[in-house]
């Protein structure tokens, strides 16, 4: 039974009431409008005989004196900006100065037939309109024939083509077979420039197999252990029997422990190039020495928080910030020594002296002294200010790895204890094979669609890889598409977005010589122009790769 409430009245509308109120709008003079309006069949004797008109007055003006502005199509142009008066028109206006039409100059007329004449524009003007706001919007640059080095981890590649990428799919029982057995005897394959028939070229077809090979440990077919941070959604419903059973997690972690050493031992004998480990909270990457510019072996862990960092420091890990020391705040962290404490002790005497001058003149009782604790945050706050952000990256180089290996081993908080991911250690990704590791497959599919074009319809063809892309597969597949599509493809770079930070610039202690860096990762694997793009020095900074563009063999990315 419904209470009804004393000084409450809904005024409930029914819907026709609602669209006749909004109808109604206020005029000042709308039976003068209306009456000086000229008839439009008036108008169009009056254009057809060439005679100059004034413009027909807004339906919805004001007094008479507000002249027509034609109102804009909005799917005209992607950019959907209000035209300026110093733009150009995108086709000439046809009026009184050109041939005579049926063109009126009726507001709702107008409107009719700018719309109908939109709908006639082809999806090729769109595609060309799409392009100009891109390239006003965003800047490519131009590296030659080489795309710069890319650290961070691509969950989805989407290339597009003029020329069909059949060549990628239902490879034969031999060429996956063959395509097997390159990748884990690291066999160099070496394309021509050109390729005539893709589909007939088995050693293509071979090699493209090779590059879409990857190694996981933990392996679960009914689970996906990459990307973890922020993957709790996507587990919640799969079954994980070690989340309550502790001598399954301790098993788990066990095995886990000895896979990582094996990276670790295959990385410090430079026969494996680089490593990830993917935890719930960050990403460590572990590189050989050679690789990114840096003479000794070095890792990058993101995002931190100040408590990581503080147990780092408590285990005698020496790092640094290196986003912190480009933007000039400099800031190392040592092994806590005895120098350390005296430090502390003499900046605390320091601020007990800046404060002896309030006893002087006698006003000490009266003005509330800060407490050590309150001195202690406030020279905190800008680290747990920049915790789980792109800044609190922290770089650990030469011995440290190995120390920060026994930590992350010896780490409680490295794996989850509540949640979906818990009991689940974290996810080790490599480009060789090491022990405990288990072969994976990248996913790659070729879609043909057609796109209305000028002139009837064209052929565009697609091919999407998914899964883990780490930047050797990257290169590869470039340099495959460079000869299989005639050097002309542009590419949509989907990456994980907390490992972007990994392409930031490291600060070298000496020249890197690179010649004897090559000659010692000879064997890691990986093919030569694919290790010496890596051994370059990262340029982009806390960004990745988005685009890429090659056109006649020469290559434009945007990051």
């Amino acid at each position: 039974m419904a209470v009804s409430v004393p000084g409450y009245s809904p005024s409930f509308k029914r819907p026709p009431e609602v669209v006749r109120l909004r109808r109604k709008r206020p005029r000042d003079h709308g039976t003068a409008v209306s009456s000086a309006l000229p008839e439009p069949a008036l108008r169009r004797a009056a254009l057809a005989a060439g005679l100059p008109l004034r413009p027909f007055p807004t339906a919805g003006g004001r007094g008479g004196a507000t002249t027509t502005i034609a109102r804009r199509n909005p799917f005209a142009r992607l950019d959907n900006r209000p035209r300026v008066a110093d733009e150009a028109p995108e086709e000439p206006l046809r009026g009184p100065q050109g041939a005579p039409g049926p063109l009126l100059d009726s507001n709702g007329e107008n409107n009719l037939l700018w719309e109908e004449a939109s709908h006639e524009r082809t999806v090729t003007e769109l595609s060309q309109s799409q392009q100009v706001t891109l390239s006003e919007s965003d800047t490519w640059s131009s590296d030659g024939t080489e795309l710069p080095v890319d650290w961070s981890i691509k969950t989805r590649l989407l290339f597009t083509s003029s020329q069909p990428f059949s060549w990628a799919e239902h490879l034969k029982a031999q060429e996956e077979a063959q395509g097997l057995v390159q990748h884990c005897r690291a066999t160099e394959v070496t394309l021509p420039q050109s390729i005539p028939d893709p589909k007939l070229s088995t050693v293509l077809r071979c090699a493209f197999q090779q590059t879409l090979v990857y190694w996981l440990h933990p392996a679960f077919s009914w689970l996906p252990l990459f990307p973890r941070i922020g993957a709790d959604r996507k587990m919640a419903a799969k079954t994980s029997p070690w989340s309550t059973d502790e001598s399954l997690q301790h098993a788990l972690m066990s095995d886990w422990s000895v896979s990582f050493t094996s990276l670790y031992n295959l990385l410090k004998t430079k026969l494996c190039p680089y490593f990830y480990v993917c935890s719930y909270q960050f990403t460590v990457l572990f590189r050989a020495a050679g690789l990114a510019g840096s003479s000794v072996i070095t890792a990058l862990i993101t995002p931190t928080t100040r408590g990581l960092r503080e147990a780092m420091k408590s285990e005698g890990i020496e790092f640094s910030l290196p986003l912190l020391e480009e933007s000039g705040h400099k800031e190392k962290v040592r092994e806590p020594s005895l120098e350390s404490e005296e430090e502390q002790a003499v900046s605390d005497e320091d601020e007990e002296e800046s404060l002896s001058w309030l006893e002087e003149i006698g006003v000490q009782d009266q003005i509330k002294k800060p407490d050590l604790i309150s001195v202690k945050l406030r020279k905190e706050k800008h680290e747990v200010q920049m915790d789980h952000r792109p800044e609190s990256v922290v770089l650990v180089k030469g011995l440290n790895t190995f120390k920060l290996l026994n930590f992350l081993i010896n780490c409680k908080s490295l794996v989850a204890t509540s949640g979906a991911q818990a009991g689940l250690p974290p996810t080790l990704l490599s480009p060789v094979a090491f022990r405990g590791a288990s072969m994976q497959m990248l996913k790659a599919r070729s879609i043909n669609v057609k796109t209305q074009a000028l002139f009837g319809y064209r052929d565009k063809f697609s091919l999407e890889i998914t899964g883990p892309v780490m930047p050797h597969a990257l290169h590869s597949v470039a340099m495959l598409l460079r000869s299989s599509q005639r050097g002309s493809f542009s590419a949509g770079l989907y990456a994980h977005e907390p490992t972007a930070v990994f392409n930031v610039g490291l600060p070298l202690d000496k020249e890197l010589d690179r010649k004897g860096a090559h000659k010692d990762l000879a064997n890691c694997g990986l093919h030569p122009k694919t290790l010496e793009q890596l051994s370059q020095m990262p340029v982009l900074g806390k960004s990745s790769l988005r685009n890429v563009e090659m056109s006649d063999y020469i290559v434009n990315w945007r990051s």
